[in-house]
């Protein structure tokens, strides 16, 4: 279906559940679909195991952990300092990184 019809179907609520839940129903290449997803988290100030699991998929589909971080800097103006600054830590630890946040203040 063209973007003008499935437009119109979100518009009225009609979109069929899963119509765009995997990567492979979008036109957004994988790494771009997980990358707004990960953003879509970072805005809603999604739990850590949300973020971990789009995380994780970015990763397996090729995103790099600076393309992950450069996500955060995205979406400073849009989402706020606050939530980018909550969501940093739980992005860090999906990432694998034990960072000691204050070692350099």
């Amino acid at each position: 279906m063209d973007y003008l019809e499935r437009l119109r179907r979100l518009c009225v609520d009609d979109e069929l559940p899963g119509d765009a839940d995997e990567p492979g129903s979008s036109i957004l290449d994988p790494r771009a679909y997980h990358l707004v997803r990960l953003a879509a988290l970072v805005a809603m100030a999604a739990a850590e195991p949300s973020i971990r699991s789009e995380v994780d998929d970015a990763i397996g589909v090729g995103v790099r952990p600076d393309e992950i971080v450069d996500v955060l800097s995205a979406v400073t103006t849009v989402a706020g300092r606050p939530r980018v600054v909550s969501a940093a830590p739980r992005i860090a630890s999906a990432l694998g990184e034990d960072l000691d946040l204050l070692a350099n203040l």
